[in-house]
């Protein structure tokens, strides 16, 4: 049954605002008197494959000044079985200050080995350069991005709503009586004003907790260098840096639309919901970020020779 183009077109708009494909039946069902298969959406959405390979495969730019590295997960059905799979999603900020979704990666639980993969696959795609790379404390993480991009700064996120920034990691081993009084000395740590006044007060964190909460001393102590790279920075760069928050949010974006949609039947319709789904969200992106002809002028000071020869602004 051939629908028209019509109207393919908004059943593939409808799919992209996250309906399901029994939604789109009764739509269909009650607007047009239509009675449509899943097979046949299925069918209909799958045309969006060769846009969604062209895009995934796109030429890069050279330099991204910011960018954050995070994964989201999916459950999908595969040889029989549900497993749980990652959706590696690289979100980077141009010179021009707007945000660019540089590439969606579908494979096993998150690891180092399969970022050093991705990382790869930017360079391959024209990316010669960046400057922060703003991520998670997954082991192996920061290993595989300076492996690709040598001259890159990690930071590792300190806290945001989700995921595993170090906060929350933080606050895993201490007992709720003691969280309060924790998390005031931790922010002593990271709104310090200099890394010499940050550094003073993980001192004093190490000497009153590191008796009862040898773990989480130790967290800081040895990913202190990566946790504090932002105080390299001027205060309008750190409050871009420190957290994972604008990856975070697009994410919060694709779990609204796909937390309903329990297993997912294979890889391709995972990277083919989330596709248009970040189809809709980019489309929102018509704005540079904040703060951004302040956050560039510094970068430009600070990475004179890597940046200026890239601006376009």
């Amino acid at each position: 049954m051939y629908l028209g183009e019509d109207l393919e077109e908004k059943i593939i708009k409808l799919y992209a605002r996250g309906m399901s494909y029994s939604d789109i039946q009764a739509h269909l069902s009650e607007i047009y008197d239509l009675d449509v298969s899943s097979g046949k959406l299925s069918q209909i959405t799958d045309k969006v494959i060769p846009e969604l390979e062209a895009w995934r495969t796109r030429p890069l730019e050279a330099l991204y000044p910011i960018v954050y590295l995070d994964a989201v997960h999916f459950k999908v059905r595969e040889n029989g079985r549900v497993v749980s799979k990652a959706m590696y999603n690289v979100l980077a900020i141009r010179t021009d200050g707007h945000k660019e979704l540089l590439g969606l990666y579908l494979g096993e639980n998150e690891s180092s080995k399969f970022w050093l993969s991705v990382l790869s696959d930017l360079q391959a795609r024209g990316v010669d350069d960046l400057l922060i790379c703003c991520t998670d404390n997954l082991i192996g993480f920061s290993e595989a991005i300076e492996s690709i991009f040598p001259k890159a700064k990690v930071q590792l996120c300190i806290v945001h709503p989700g995921g595993e920034p170090q906060i929350r990691n933080s606050l895993r081993y201490v007992t709720h009586g003691d969280s309060k009084q924790v998390m005031k000395d931790l922010k002593a740590i990271y709104q310090a004003v200099s890394l010499e006044c940050a550094e003073e007060n993980l001192l004093v964190l190490e000497e009153k907790w590191k008796a009862k909460y040898p773990i989480l001393v130790r967290s800081w102590l040895n990913n202190w260098e990566r946790l504090a790279t932002y105080f390299d920075f001027p205060p309008v760069i750190r409050k871009a840096i420190y957290t994972n928050n604008p990856i975070e949010s697009y994410h919060r974006q694709i779990r609204k639309h796909t937390k309903s949609k329990g297993v997912f039947p294979s890889d391709q319709a995972v990277l083919k919901l989330v596709y248009l789904l970040s189809c809709n969200i980019m489309a929102k992106w018509n704005m540079p970020v904040h703060n951004w002809a302040l956050v560039i002028q510094q970068l430009a000071i600070i990475y004179e020779e890597r940046l200026n020869r890239h601006l376009k602004i």
